[in-house]
């Protein structure tokens, strides 16, 4: 009995039967009379197959219960059912039942007939409804074609404004190009005017420098005049040396004037030629942190090359005056007022080829393998050439240390627009601070963002580009003969 129940069980004949009544309830006014008829008798055959089965069952079960098993339960529930089955079978339809089921079919016809009314009435509203949405869509297509024919005129109208006002565009273009040829004329002779004026500039410290020698060489005379006169034949010194030695040299003149100019010019770069140096390197390279990092490290590597120059051009200096040097005057003042009287001698190309070289080997910036840190040297050499300018100045103007990571400082730095203003860490510099021993004289640019300096970066790993050979200024080649040659051969008269 288990084994015939257990492929009863896994036949799952009841659930293919019920599929098929479901299957045939769905399509049941979709197919013929006779079809509908097949799948009944499918039906009863899969019904028989199943009731065989379970007869099978029936019978194996009473025979593992013995003789007389299972005889109350046959006797109460499976005689009573069969019998009663036979009966209805056998037996016809009462007069009584056959009332009830011709009633029955009347109202359900009587259902069926109200329900066809209600759907000829639903039906009849639909297509007034319908009716009325194609005369609204027979407006809106009208409407349309309405709109369409005001279009048309009107670009008819618009394309004779067009033509008529071409002549216009035209000559406003003329005018504008004319304008923009007057403005680059005005602007040719605005840079001349300046370059004017700062002539004008040092012909005028040149004149205040003259006059105060004067002055002094003045007073001087006059001060000898009205003390006893010497003998004529005695032989003493002239006292020209020694009026020098009390008059300021040009460097201590200047010192003011050049401050404030070199302090306005580092600025002015920051201002312009630093944003003109930032637009030219993202065309090659998409961050702009790199960017920046690129921009202050290029400064930084500036000033650190011009002062290692002016200590190298001091020093020769200095190894040649000192053969030549008369009077009381401090031997360092006369060595400064020759380098401020000569910034031509200044070898600023060497610093270039310093600085591009030092990028080079920085692990904290990258540059594309196809171009070359020599793409910014116009940025480095105004750099470089401030920077020398600079340590000229007393006391001399320097930039202030920084390093990645250290704590922000307000009276040395500004937060860049897209920093956080909460972070106390300055992930990386925009632009040094300039320092005049520990006073801040203008601050410098600093992003600060949290989690910052624990984000992975790149490294530069790349070989050192070639420095450039370019050719060189007339007083460069000068500087470079003086470099070449040995300090003493700087001439007596030119120093």
């Amino acid at each position: 009995m288990a084994d015939t129940l257990r492929r009863l069980v896994n036949t799952s004949a009841y659930n293919v039967l019920q599929e098929k009544l479901e299957a045939w309830y769905n399509d049941y006014h979709l197919k013929s009379c006779d079809q509908n008829l097949n799948r009944c008798c499918e039906l009863v055959e899969l019904t028989s197959k199943v009731q065989g089965q379970l007869f099978t069952i029936l019978s194996l079960t009473a025979k593992e219960g013995g003789q007389y098993a299972g005889v109350d339960t046959l006797k109460s529930r499976f005689l009573p059912w069969l019998g009663s089955s036979l009966f209805i079978t056998s037996s016809g339809v009462t007069t009584d039942t056959s009332l009830n089921l011709i009633q029955e079919s009347m109202e359900k016809e009587k259902k069926i007939r109200a329900l066809s009314d209600s759907h000829e009435q639903e039906m009849q509203k639909v297509e007034t409804q319908l009716s009325a949405a194609r005369l609204q869509l027979d407006t809106i297509k009208q409407e349309l074609a309405d709109a369409d024919l005001e279009l048309n005129d009107t670009k008819n109208r618009s394309a004779t404004t067009l033509l008529a006002t071409e002549d216009e565009i035209l000559q406003l273009k003329a005018d504008l190009r004319a304008s923009r040829d007057q403005a680059d004329m005005y602007k040719r002779k605005l840079d001349v005017l300046d370059d004017f004026e700062r002539q004008i500039r040092m012909l005028k410290d040149e004149v205040s420098y003259l006059t105060a020698e004067k002055s002094l060489l003045q007073d001087r005379i006059t001060r000898s005049r009205s003390s006893s006169p010497l003998p004529r034949h005695s032989r003493s010194p002239s006292p020209l040396p020694f009026l020098r030695s009390d008059s300021p040299t040009r460097a201590q003149l200047t010192n003011s004037s050049r401050h404030s100019r070199l302090v306005t010019r580092f600025t002015d770069i920051y201002a312009n030629e630093r944003l003109d140096t930032q637009n030219l390197l993202r065309r090659y390279i998409d961050s702009l942190e790199m960017v920046q990092r690129i921009i202050f490290i290029s400064t930084v590597e500036s000033f650190h090359a011009a002062k290692m120059a002016f200590r190298q051009f001091k020093l020769r200096v200095r190894k040649t005056l000192s053969t030549t040097h008369i009077g009381q005057d401090s031997l360092e003042d006369a060595v400064l007022d020759y380098i401020v009287r000569n910034p031509d001698l200044y070898d600023i190309q060497s610093s270039v080829n310093d600085v591009i070289h030092a990028m080079n080997v920085n692990p904290k910036i990258s540059f594309p393998p196809e171009i070359d840190f020599i793409l910014i040297s116009s940025f480095i050499r105004e750099m470089c050439r401030l920077a020398f300018a600079m340590q000229t100045l007393e006391p001399p103007l320097d930039l202030a240390f920084t390093t990645d990571g250290e704590l922000y400082s307000e009276s040395k730095y500004r937060r860049s627009y897209d920093s956080e203003f909460t972070a106390p860490l300055v992930a990386y510099h925009v632009w040094p601070a300039l320092m005049e021993g520990d006073n801040v004289i203008v601050k410098g640019e600093a992003f600060t963002k949290r989690g910052a300096l624990w984000s992975p970066r790149r490294s530069r790993s790349r070989s050192c580009s070639p420095n450039c050979s370019r050719g060189s200024s007339p007083s460069r080649a000068l500087a470079s003969t003086s470099r070449s040659s040995s300090p003493s051969s700087l001439s007596p008269s030119r120093l």
